[in-house]
């Protein structure tokens, strides 16, 4: 499913660029990808358009987010510790932390790696035909032993 998802991002820069369903689904198959993984992915960009439509409130100033047992067995503590990073640097709020989550939860399998739960999030952006700054792609992007110190 993730490698579904990266090709959208990768050629269809808006979610508004994409084709109907049913014609994207062909040009997915035409390029190689299964039915199988391009139905999953087809219903969890679903799910995403419908999350991050609902306009939601964020947590007040000084809340804690307390993670049920559930989601930190099935994010792991790396992922969890990015999405704190995200949040404390200001790119998610809390009410679209909780879209991660969502969409994060509904993916088979876990403890999910850093590197999908960042597909999760480029993902959202995408969704919103939003772009987040450089320094955020690039973390989103760059492999931790790929950066170099200046």
């Amino acid at each position: 499913m993730f490698d579904v998802l990266v090709y959208l991002y990768e050629h269809y820069w808006r979610p508004d660029a994409c084709p109907e369903s049913d014609l994207l689904a062909r040009k997915l198959t035409a390029v190689g990808f299964e039915a199988d993984e391009i139905r999953e992915a087809l219903a969890w960009l679903d799910g995403l358009n419908t999350l991050s439509s609902h306009e939601g409130l964020d947590q007040s100033e000084g809340s804690t987010r307390v993670y049920s047992a559930l989601e930190l067995e099935h994010l792991g503590a790396e992922a969890l510790g990015f999405l704190q990073f995200l949040e404390s640097a200001g790119v998610l709020s809390t009410r679209l932390r909780e879209v991660v989550l969502d969409r994060a939860l509904v993916i088979s399998g876990g403890p999910m790696s850093l590197e999908d739960l960042k597909i999760v999030v480029l993902m959202l952006f995408w969704s919103r035909g939003e772009e987040p700054d450089a320094l955020i792609l690039d973390e989103l992007f760059v492999e931790a032993e790929d950066r170099l110190i200046h």
